[in-house]
C-alpha cells in the first residue's frame, strides 16, 4: 500500500491498522519500504485468524511541526470461489425466453463463463450473461437445446457448476399467462459506472417490455445513455447522480400487464467544497478552521490534531456543522489539524497548520501558503517605544448568569487613553487556558464578555496596547457569575393523536431538567394556517382538546411551570383530526342537456370547512319527475362532472348529488330538474354562419360578442375566433358553444385588427364572419368611479349569521347582473375599538356573513368593482346578532362570612367573560357534598344582574361547596368550578340572643338581616325614635320641594305672558294716536263688495308724534315672524339666484330710503298690515300694499306712486318680474338675504317702529290656494267688518284694474335719475300652489339681534276671539283719527 509525504524536513512515516500503530521493526511478513509504502509479503487468512484484514492508515511526522495522517484503506482477503446458485433444468417454447441461474459474489462475476454441451458459448445477441452471472436466452430456437454449465476461472483449474438441460418446445398455440422470469433488483452504483436491470417475461403472445423512471416514460431507442437489450434488459451507461430513482418494468401481453420495480441508488465519495486554511494567531485568541464537504450518503466528519482525534470540549467546539473552533489558544495548540470525511463509498482528508506567534510579533495579513516551520523569522517586529502601564480600577459593573460587563480607567502612563486599545484576558478559575476579547474601538474602557457558564468563577485581566505593543497587565479580578434560575426543560415524548373528528388527545412525560416540582402544564394549540394560539391549563400528563374542526390540522406544544415560572416549550407536534361525513352538500349543481338521451351534471365541492375529510367520490341520484319512487343511484369518482346517459327522449328528470368520504355520504343537494330533447340535432354538416358579430376595441384588448347561427337544428360544438393585424389568420382561439363573448388580450394599442368568427362541430368549421377594429391609443383617462351600492340592509338570521342585501343603481331596473362586476362586503364591530375590517367578495346582491360573535353590534358597508373601476364604500348598515346561551361560567367566585353573623355568608362573583347576551339572573348551587348529584344541591336564584347574594341559616363549622350558573334570555350557561367555604365554629358573643327575630336593632347592634331583596313596608320606620332621616320622611320632603318649585315656575310664566300682552296692546293704542295734517278720501263698501284698501300715507304731510321717548329706543315689530338666521329658512330653487341679483338695485329712493312690503295671504294665515315709522325726523316713508281678490280670474292691481317734494309729476314703474313666479319660488331665500344683506350706511334712517294692525279672521268659503289657475298668488280675505281705507292717493290710478294676462305685479318704485341714491332690498312674500308653513315677512331695516329674538317670541302668541274684537276696536279708532286728520 503506497504512502508518500513531502516536507522541507523529511518526515517520519508510520502505519496504523484499525487505529493502532504497527510495530514493523520486528515483523517478518510486513515491512516499510524507503518511499513510505507498506509491503505485506505473505497474507495470512483463515476462518479463525484474519490478522491482515482491516483499515490501514499512513502517519507522517515532523518533530518541529507536527503530524498528519492519510485517508484509510480497507484490505479484504478474497475467499475461494463458490457458487451462490446453480443452473436448473428448464424448458422453453420456440421464440420464448429462458433464464439459467448461476450466481457468484460480485467481485468474482467477471471471471464467470458459460458452456453448452461442454463447449464455450459463441457470442450471440440473443444470448446474454447478466452482471450477476445468470444466462439469458431470448427468442429461443432448436439450436439452443442442450446441457448448460458455468465455469469460474480463478487463475488455476476452472471450477464448474452442475449441468442443467434446456429443452426447446414447439411453438405455443394457446395463450399463456404472463409471468416474470427475472424481475429487476435494486442496485447501488458510483458515478461513471454502468447499471443493468433485467426484466425477463414469458407468455403468449410474446410480451412487450417498456420502462419508466420515477413514473416518466423512459426513452430506450439507444440514442442516449439508456439502452434496451434483448429480452427487455435495461442498461444504463455512465451512471450520474441524477439517475437515482425508481425504475419500473412494465410487461404487456394481450390484456395482461405485470409491473416490477427496482431502486437505483447512486453513491458519491466525499469531496471538499471548502478546505481548512493555515492560520497565524496569538495566544488567548479564538480561531476557527473551516471545512465543508459533500457526498452521498452524507459524510461524517471528524477532526484530527497531530494525528490524534480532537474530542469536543469547552474549548474545542464543532460549529456550523463541520467547522472546528478553538477558544483561548495556548502554545500547545500549535500543529496540524486535519478534517477527515467518510461515507460508505470512500473517505478524504484535508489539513491546515496552526502557528502561534509571540505577542510582540504582528500577525501577517495573508495566511501562509504552505506548511512551514519559519514562524518568527520572516515577520517584522513592532516598532520600539514606551509601552502603556497597567489599566486601573478594573471592576465588574454588571454580573449576570451568562455575561459580565467590565469597566476600567486608562493607565497612569496615558491618562487620556484616546489611542489605546485593550485586550481582556479571562479564564475559568483553575484552568490555564486563557481567552481574549478586544475592545471594538480605541479609547473604549468597557467590554461585555458573553457566553459564560452560570455559577462559575472567572479570572479577568486587562492589557492596554499602543502602537508600540501591549503593556502591563492589570491585577487579576475574580468574578463569579450568577446562578441560573432552574426553569423546567421541554416535556419529553410529546405525542398527539386524534380520538374523534372533533378532538385530539395529547400526552407527554415529566421534564428531566429543572429544580423544584412541576406545578402545572400549559397546553397550547393552534389551527394550521391561523395566527392565534389557544391554551389550556393541565394538571396531569395528558389532555383531550375537544370542539375542534373536523379533518383539520392542528399544532400542539406543552410548556411546564414550576415555582420560577414557565419553562422551555416543546417542539410543535402536528396532527389532523379524524374525518367524518361531509356536513354540507356540493355547491352550484348545474344540468346541461347534451342530447335526447344524456344530461351532463356539473358541480363544485362542498365548502372547504364542511368537507370533514378527503372527498373520495360523489353519489348521484336521479329519477323521472313523473315517477318519484324509482330512484337510480350512480357513484362516481372525485371528478366534478358526470354524463348520465341512456335516458328517455323528451322526459323530465330530477338529479341530486352528495359528497362522500371514507366515513360515508354527506347531505345531498336539492333536486334539480332538466328535460331531455325530443330529437337530436343534426351533425351531418357544418354549422351555418353566426347570426351577428360585434367588436368593442379597448387599448390592449378587443371584446368580441356574437349570437349563434339562426338555424338551431345543426349541432354547434364551439366557436373559433381568428385575429391578427391586417389578417385574421395570425392566431386562433376556440371557445365553448355556450359562450357568447370573449376578450382578446395582449394586443398593441392603435393597431388595426381583423377578426373572424366561425362556428364548428365534429364535421368541421362553418362559414366565417368578418369584422375589423382599431385598438385605442394609450392615453386613456382613468375610469370614473362607479356609484356605490344603496339600500344596504342587514337581516339577522342567527347568533352568528347576518344576511347583507343591497341595490345597485348602475344596474337596470330588474337589478340583473350581466357583466363581470363584483361586490366587496366589509364588516367590523366597534368592541374592541381597534378591530380591523373583514371583507368578502360577492357576485350577487346579497351576502351571508357567518362566524360572528353573539349579541354583538356590527356595521356593514358594500362597494362595487367592475374591471378597473371601483365605487366608494356605501353608507353603513348595522345589525346586532341574536343572543346565545352563555358559553363560559361566572368568574372570580368568592365566599365570605358576614361580619357578626356566622350563619350568614355572602357570595360574590363576576359576570361570565362570554355572556353572549344580557344576563337576566344567576343560580347559586350549594351543598355540603361536592360529589353529590347536581339535583341534590340547594338552589338560590338571583334575579337581574346583581353580583352578590346572601345565604342565611347555614350550619356552623360545616364545609359548603358553591357553584354559580349564569342565565340570559336563551338559557343557562355552564357552571363555575366548585368553591369551598367552611362556616365559623361559634356565633359571636356580642350578638343579641333574639336579634334574628327582632324588627329593629337596639343600640350597638345591627338591624335584622332581611336579605338584599327586602323592602320596608310603607309607614314603617327603620330609624329609632322616629328620626327624620327615615326613608319615608325624606321622600315626602323631596316631593314637596319639587311640587312647590313647579307651581312657582308655572305662575311666573303665566304672569309674564299676561304682562307681555298688555304691553303690546298699550303700545298699539299709543301708536294709533299719531295724526297727520293732510286730508284723505274715504272708500266705503259693504261685506259683499269689499275693495282692497290702498293705503298711501304721504310722508311730506304726515305729522308724527315723537316716539323715540319710549324706554326702548328701537320698539319691536310685534307679530312679525323674522327668521333668526339662514338655517331657519328652507332654501329653494337655486335657479332664481340670477333674478335675485338682478333685482337688488330695482328699488330706488330719491332723497330718503323708500321701503315697500308686499303682503300676500295664504289659507290659514292671518294677513298683517305693517306701518313702518321712522324714529328719525327726516321724512319717513310708509308704503303698504295689501292685495285682496274676490274673483280669481279677475285680479285687481292697484298702483300708485309716492310724491316727491322736489318733483311734481308722478312716476309709474312696474316691477319687471312677476310676484307669483319669480318671487314665489325664491321668497324664502330672498327674505333671508334681505335681512342679512341690507346696506347699513350713515345716511340710512334708523330702524323704525312699526305698529301693526290686525285684520280679522276670514269667514265664509273662499278659493283654496291649490285651485288658483293663473296669475300671481294674492291674499284672499273676506273681512266680516267693513273696513275704511285711510289712503290718500295723489292721483287716481291711471291704468285702472290691470289685465290679468299681464305677468307682472305692480310694486311701487321711485327713481330719480342723476341723483346719488341708496338701494334698499325689500322682501316680497309669495306662495306656491301648495300648502306651506307661514312665511317670514321682512322689513328693509334689519332689527338688532335682541329685537329679532323678541319678534320671534311675540310671533308665537295666538289670539282668542275676544282679543280679536279688542284689536278690531283699536283699528277702527285709529282709522277714525286718520279720517279726522284728512278732513281737517
Amino acid at each position: 500500500m503506497n504512502c508518500s509525504a513531502h516536507c522541507e524536513t523529511p518526515p517520519k512515516i508510520e502505519w496504523k491498522k484499525d487505529g493502532t500503530f504497527l510495530n514493523l521493526v520486528s515483523d517478518d511478513r510486513r515491512q516499510l519500504l524507503p518511499d513510505g509504502s507498506l509491503l505485506i509479503n505473505s497474507v495470512v487468512h483463515s476462518k479463525h485468524n484474519k490478522p491482515d484484514e482491516g483499515y490501514y492508515q499512513c502517519v507522517a511526522t515532523v518533530d518541529s511541526l507536527g503530524t498528519i495522517v492519510s485517508r484509510t484503506a480497507k484490505l479484504t482477503v478474497a475467499g475461494l470461489p463458490r457458487f451462490t446458485s446453480q443452473p436448473e433444468p428448464s424448458s422453453v417454447h420456440r421464440g420464448g425466453s429462458a433464464v439459467l441461474g448461476c450466481e457468484v459474489t460480485a467481485e468474482l462475476a467477471p471471471l464467470l463463463r458459460w458452456e453448452r454441451d461442454r463447449q464455450a458459448l459463441a457470442p450471440d445477441r440473443r444470448v446474454l450473461q447478466l452482471p450477476s452471472g445468470a444466462l439469458l436466452i431470448t427468442n429461443a430456437s432448436d439450436t439452443d437445446a442442450g446441457l448448460y454449465r458455468c465455469a469460474l476461472d480463478g487463475g488455476g483449474t476452472p471450477k464448474y457448476s452442475d449441468e442443467a438441460e434446456l429443452k426447446v418446445l414447439p411453438d405455443a398455440e394457446e395463450p399463456q399467462s404472463l409471468a416474470l422470469l427475472k424481475p429487476p433488483s435494486s442496485l447501488t452504483r458510483l458515478p461513471g459506472q454502468s447499471a443493468v436491470f433485467p426484466c425477463v417475461a414469458a407468455g403468449f403472445p410474446p410480451p412487450l417490455i417498456r420502462w419508466t423512471w420515477n413514473e416518466e416514460e423512459l426513452p430506450t431507442d439507444g440514442s442516449g445513455r439508456f439502452q434496451l437489450l434483448a429480452g427487455g434488459i435495461l442498461e444504463i451507461w455512465d451512471v450520474a447522480e441524477a439517475d437515482a430513482g425508481t425504475f419500473t418494468c412494465i410487461a404487456e401481453s394481450g390484456n395482461d400487464t405485470l409491473e416490477a420495480q427496482a431502486e437505483l441508488a447512486v453513491q458519491v465519495p466525499p469531496t471538499f467544497l471548502k478546505r481548512p486554511a493555515n492560520i497565524y494567531a496569538h495566544e488567548s485568541m479564538d480561531i476557527v478552521f473551516e471545512c465543508e464537504v459533500t457526498g452521498k450518503p452524507t459524510p461524517t466528519v471528524k477532526w484530527v490534531k497531530n494525528g490524534d482525534m480532537v474530542i469536543p470540549s469547552d474549548y474545542f467546539k464543532i460549529v456550523k456543522e463541520h467547522n472546528l473552533q478553538v477558544l483561548g489558544l495556548v502554545k500547545s495548540d500549535e500543529g496540524f489539524y486535519q478534517c477527515i470525511a467518510e461515507n460508505d463509498v470512500g473517505n478524504a482528508q484535508a489539513g491546515a497548520q496552526l502557528i502561534i506567534l509571540d505577542l510582540d510579533v504582528a500577525i501577517p495579513t495573508l495566511p501562509p501558503t504552505s506548511l512551514t516551520s519559519a514562524t518568527n523569522d520572516h515577520l517584522a517586529p513592532a516598532t520600539a517605544g514606551p509601552l502603556p502601564s497597567a489599566p486601573r480600577d478594573v471592576v465588574a459593573t454588571l454580573v449576570s448568569t451568562r455575561f459580565i460587563r467590565l469597566t476600567w480607567r486608562p493607565p497612569a502612563s496615558d491618562p487620556q487613553g484616546d489611542n489605546l486599545t485593550y485586550s481582556i484576558f479571562y479564564t475559568k478559575e483553575g484552568i490555564n487556558r486563557e481567552r481574549v476579547e478586544n475592545t471594538s474601538r480605541p479609547g473604549e474602557t468597557q467590554v461585555m464578555i458573553q457566553n459564560l457558564m452560570p455559577e462559575t468563577v472567572y479570572v479577568f485581566r486587562v492589557v492596554a496596547q499602543n502602537r508600540h505593543g501591549p503593556g502591563e497587565s492589570s491585577a487579576p479580578l475574580k468574578v463569579a457569575t450568577q446562578p441560573e434560575v432552574q426553569l423546567p426543560g421541554p416535556a419529553p415524548n410529546i405525542r398527539a393523536f386524534s380520538s374523534s373528528p372533533t378532538s385530539v388527545t395529547v400526552t407527554w412525560e415529566t421534564p428531566l431538567s429543572g429544580n423544584g416540582d412541576i406545578q402545572n402544564y400549559k397546553l397550547y394549540y393552534m389551527e394550521k394556517g391561523q395566527d392565534t394560539e389557544q391554551d389550556v391549563d393541565v394538571g396531569g400528563l395528558f389532555h383531550t382538546v375537544s370542539g375542534l374542526k373536523k379533518f383539520t390540522e392542528y399544532s400542539f406544544r406543552v410548556v411546564a411551570y414550576n415555582k420560577h415560572g414557565p419553562g422551555v416549550s416543546t417542539h410543535d407536534v402536528v396532527v389532523r383530526t379524524l374525518s367524518d361525513v361531509p356536513s354540507a352538500p356540493p355547491q352550484n349543481l348545474t344540468l346541461e342537456v347534451r342530447n335526447s338521451k344524456s344530461i351532463l351534471l356539473q358541480w363544485q365541492p362542498p365548502p372547504a370547512g364542511t368537507q370533514s375529510g378527503q372527498i373520495t367520490g360523489y353519489k348521484i341520484r336521479y329519477r323521472k319527475v313523473s315517477r318519484k319512487s324509482d330512484v337510480t343511484e350512480s357513484v362516481g369518482g372525485t371528478q366534478l362532472s358526470q354524463l348520465i346517459e341512456g335516458l328517455e327522449r323528451g322526459t323530465e328528470y330530477s338529479f341530486r348529488v352528495a359528497a362522500m368520504t371514507v366515513n360515508g355520504t354527506g347531505p345531498a343537494t336539492d333536486w334539480v330538474t332538466a328535460e331531455t330533447f325530443e330529437s337530436d340535432l343534426d351533425e351531418t354538416r357544418v354549422p351555418e354562419v353566426p347570426s351577428s358579430l360585434h367588436v368593442r376595441p379597448l387599448v390592449t384588448s378587443i371584446v368580441v360578442s356574437w349570437t349563434p347561427p339562426e338555424n338551431q337544428d345543426v349541432v354547434v360544438r364551439g366557436y373559433a375566433i381568428g385575429y391578427g393585424i391586417g389578417s385574421p389568420h395570425a392566431q386562433t382561439i376556440k371557445v365553448d358553444y355556450k359562450q357568447r363573448y370573449y376578450t382578446i388580450e395582449n394586443l398593441d394599442p392603435s393597431s388595426h385588427y381583423v377578426i373572424t368568427l366561425k362556428a364548428f362541430n365534429n364535421v368541421g368549421e362553418g362559414i366565417p364572419l368578418y369584422e375589423s377594429a382599431v385598438t385605442r391609443p394609450h392615453s386613456v383617462p382613468d375610469p370614473s368611479p362607479m356609484m356605490p351600492p344603496v339600500g344596504v340592509q342587514a337581516s339577522i338570521l342567527s347568533h352568528d349569521t347576518i344576511r347583507i342585501t343591497w341595490a345597485d343603481n348602475s344596474l337596470p331596473k330588474n337589478q340583473k347582473i350581466t357583466d363581470a362586476r363584483f361586490y366587496t362586503v366589509r364588516w367590523k364591530t366597534n368592541i374592541p375599538a381597534n378591530t380591523k375590517y373583514k371583507t368578502a367578495n360577492a357576485t350577487t346582491l346579497s351576502y351571508l356573513v357567518t362566524g360572528l360573535k353573539p349579541n354583538t353590534l356590527y356595521e356593514f358597508s358594500v362597494m362595487v368593482t367592475k374591471g378597473r373601476r371601483s365605487s366608494t364604500w356605501s353608507m353603513t348598515a348595522h345589525g346586532t346578532t341574536f343572543e346565545l346561551v352563555p358559553t363560559s361560567p361566572p368568574k372570580d367566585v368568592t365566599v365570605v362570612s358576614k361580619e357578626g353573623k356566622p350563619r350568614t355568608i355572602i357570595v360574590n362573583w363576576q359576570p361570565p367573560s362570554e355572556a353572549n347576551g344580557k344576563i337576566t339572573g344567576y343560580i347559586i348551587y350549594y351543598s355540603t357534598d361536592v360529589n353529590a348529584e347536581i339535583h341534590d344541591w340547594v338552589i338560590e336564584p338571583v334575579v337581574g344582574n346583581r353580583l352578590t347574594h346572601q345565604i342565611q341559616e347555614l350550619t356552623l363549622d360545616t364545609p359548603y361547596f358553591f357553584k354559580i350558573q349564569a342565565r340570559n334570555s336563551k338559557g343557562m350557561g355552564p357552571m363555575s368550578e366548585a368553591v369551598q367555604f367552611r362556616t365559623p365554629k361559634a356565633e359571636s358573643s356580642d350578638k343579641m340572643p333574639n336579634d334574628q327575630a327582632s324588627g329593629s336593632a337596639g343600640k350597638g347592634s345591627r338591624p335584622m338581616d332581611l336579605g338584599p331583596d327586602y323592602k320596608p313596608p310603607l309607614g314603617g320606620s327603620n330609624s329609632p325614635h322616629g328620626s327624620p332621616t327615615s326613608p319615608l320622611d325624606s321622600n315626602m320632603l323631596l316631593v314637596i320641594i319639587v311640587s312647590v318649585g313647579v307651581i312657582t315656575i308655572v305662575i311666573v310664566v303665566i304672569v309674564a305672558v299676561f304682562c307681555t300682552r298688555r304691553t303690546t296692546s298699550h303700545q298699539k293704542k299709543k301708536r294709533a294716536a299719531c295724526k297727520s295734517v293732510n286730508g284723505s278720501h274715504k272708500y266705503k263698501g259693504n261685506s259683499k263688495d269689499v275693495k282692497p284698501p290702498d293705503l298711501w300715507i304721504h310722508h311730506e304731510r304726515l305729522e308724527l308724534k315723537p316716539i323715540d321717548k319710549s324706554p326702548d329706543p328701537n320698539p319691536i315689530m310685534t307679530d312679525t315672524p323674522i327668521p333668526r338666521n339662514s338655517q331657519d329658512i328652507t332654501p329653494v330653487d337655486n335657479s332664481m339666484d340670477s333674478n335675485i341679483h338682478q333685482r337688488r338695485n330695482s328699488y330706488r329712493g330719491h332723497e330718503s330710503e323708500d321701503s315697500m312690503s308686499t303682503l300676500a295671504g295664504r289659507r290659514g294665515m292671518r294677513p298683517k298690515m305693517m306701518m313702518p315709522f321712522d324714529s328719525q325726523p327726516p321724512q319717513p316713508v310708509i308704503s303698504a300694499h295689501p292685495i285682496h281678490s274676490l274673483d280669481p280670474p279677475h285680479h285687481h292691481f292697484h298702483s300708485g306712486s309716492l310724491a316727491s317734494p322736489t318733483r311734481s309729476f308722478l312716476h309709474h314703474q312696474l316691477s319687471p318680474w312677476p310676484l307669483g313666479s319669480a318671487m314665489s319660488h325664491s321668497d324664502r331665500a330672498d327674505s333671508t338675504e334681505s335681512v342679512r344683506n341690507t346696506p347699513s350706511t350713515d345716511t340710512m334712517p334708523a330702524a323704525a317702529a312699526v305698529p301693526s294692525a290686525e285684520l280679522p279672521e276670514p269667514e265664509g268659503p273662499f278659493l283654496p290656494a291649490e285651485e288658483e289657475p293663473q296669475g300671481p298668488p294674492t291674499a284672499h280675505v273676506r273681512p266680516s267688518h267693513p273696513l275704511k281705507s285711510f289712503a290718500v292717493p295723489a292721483v287716481p290710478p291711471t291704468g285702472g284694474p290691470f289685465d290679468p294676462a299681464l305677468p307682472s305685479t305692480p310694486l311701487l318704485t321711485q327713481q330719480a335719475p342723476g341723483h346719488p341714491v341708496h338701494a334698499v332690498k325689500t322682501a316680497s312674500i309669495g306662495t306656491l300652489g301648495r300648502t306651506r308653513p307661514p312665511m317670514p315677512v321682512v322689513v328693509p331695516s334689519a332689527p338688532e339681534v335682541q329685537e329679532t329674538t323678541r319678534m320671534l317670541e311675540d310671533s308665537e302668541s295666538s289670539y282668542e276671539p275676544d282679543e280679536l274684537t279688542k284689536e278690531m276696536a283699536h283699528l277702527e279708532g285709529l282709522m277714525k283719527d286718520l279720517n279726522a286728520i284728512t278732513t281737517a
